[in-house]
């Protein structure tokens, strides 16, 4: 980019619009390269809408899919992984390696774009937190990939099984959601080792991990087993997922015993709920046949797709914070109307009112969403919003409809993994705001709610 056109980046956009248009871009190169022949394993190139989608997918790390993951060539399959990477990480802490590896400074700006994407609160430190990030992330990927070549590489011959065991290990760390095992007996994702402790105890950590968040990792490594030292930040976020993760796989366990789990052993059970519980937290793997799932656990499969991962991580969803900021919130409106704190903190006013917006926003886009599919074409409401949640909340997991969607429905698929990877507000900021606001505002209105 020449330099008039750097200025007009700085002066015309702002940080958040930036961000919405490299993800944009980073799709439309994905869309590019895989619609070339060479992409796909029959040699020939898929419609513009797989491709869409596709691209789309991998890059906001979601995992729905319009064709099998292992119908692509190998090169086709390379593209997905480095998008899926490149999505998981944020272009930008890409762009800030780059720097660091030219020996180029980072300007004001491009740091503050940098805190921006991966939603810190300082500037200070920034180019030496992105490259720790790329650091850890190759160290828990290759580490992942090691252990799955112990089942892999037996399996599937060494050449294949080190790709699969590499390929799996970033989709799982990126809460990505994608494999390639539709080659393999099963229905698809992880069905085939639905039983097997090390396969699964390897990706629910991997996935686990990748969705705690960037400060979090910063925080544990900076105190290791100094807790009272940890931020308020990070402890809700440690006490959150332990709840969600094991409060849910115990529900799992509960509601399975009659559907996916009848006939098995305890044990069985036991590695199959804790599994459905982390991958629902947006990694968008399936041990088990979600068409074969209750009612029951579809609902709380919903609900813990919508909950999605912690804030500055690879996960998806509305956030953990989110959702306990709320919680937290009601219950001191509940006491008294004080300020609702966690760990001997208060919560900001601007903190509760932001994690409204997102609870809100985000509940809207995927009903509204949902109507919209059923008004398409015929299909059971609850999968359509299983479908729209997963999607907005960049999941991957389906009831099994994706590959019937309508091409409209497709589209809104589509629109809901973008604004869901960049963010409900966000992307709203990203359309309206402005650099200058007017120093005006409107009178009070007296409105009753409640």
């Amino acid at each position: 980019m020449g330099i008039k056109g750097h200025k007009f980046v700085r002066h015309r956009l702002t940080h958040v619009q930036v961000i919405v248009l490299g993800f944009a871009l980073m799709i439309a190169i994905g869309t590019a390269l895989l619609m070339l022949p060479c992409s796909s394993a029959d040699g020939r190139s898929p419609s513009l809408l797989t491709a869409l989608f596709t691209a789309t997918s991998a890059s906001c790390v979601t995992g729905l899919v319009r064709r099998s993951t292992s119908e692509w060539s190998l090169f086709g399959q390379v593209i997905l992984l480095l998008l899926i990477q490149i999505g998981g990480l944020g272009f930008m802490t890409i762009a800030t390696m780059f720097f660091h590896l030219l020996n180029r400074r980072m300007g004001l700006w491009q740091r503050e774009t940098m805190v921006e994407s991966i939603n810190l609160s300082r500037v200070k430190g920034i180019t030496e937190f992105a490259r720790d990030i790329i650091l850890y992330t190759a160290i828990i990927e290759l580490s992942g990939a090691a252990l799955l070549s112990l089942r892999f590489v037996p399996l599937l011959g060494p050449g294949r099984g080190a790709w699969f065991s590499l390929f799996h290990s970033v989709s799982a760390f990126c809460n990505a959601g994608f494999d390639l095992m539709g080659a393999l007996p099963g229905d698809g994702s992880l069905t085939y080792f639905a039983t097997d402790w090390l396969v699964n105890m390897t990706c629910i950590l991997l996935i686990t991990v990748g969705g705690l968040g960037y400060v979090v990792w910063n925080d544990l490594k900076r105190n290791r087993r100094h807790v009272g030292r940890y931020s308020a930040h990070t402890r809700l976020v440690l006490v959150a997922n332990a709840i969600l993760l094991f409060g849910g796989a115990g529900l799992f366990f509960l509601f399975e015993k009659r559907f996916t789990g009848q006939g098995q052993t305890a044990g069985d059970r036991l590695i199959e709920s804790l599994f459905a519980s982390a991958t629902a937290r947006t990694a968008g793997f399936n041990s088990v046949s979600v068409s074969g799932m209750g009612s029951a656990s579809k609902l709380l499969t919903i609900f813990l797709m919508f909950v999605g991962g912690s804030p500055g991580s690879t996960a998806g969803g509305v956030k953990t914070t989110t959702m306990a900021v709320l919680l937290l919130s009601c219950i001191s409106s509940v006491r008294g109307g004080r300020r609702p704190s966690v760990f001997g903190r208060s919560i900001a006013d601007g903190t509760v009112k932001k994690a409204t917006h997102i609870f809100f926003l985000n509940l809207s886009l995927a009903v509204t969403a949902a109507i919209v599919l059923c008004a398409l074409q015929p299909l059971e409401a609850i999968d359509a919003l299983f479908e729209t949640v997963s999607a907005v909340s960049t999941v991957g997991m389906t009831a099994g409809i994706t590959g019937s969607l309508h091409p409209v429905s497709a589209c809104v698929i589509i629109l809901l993994m973008f604004i869901g990877r960049v963010g409900s507000v966000s992307f709203a900021v990203a359309l309206m705001e402005k650099h200058k606001r007017p120093p005006v505002t409107d009178p009070t209105a007296d409105i009753m709610v409640g």
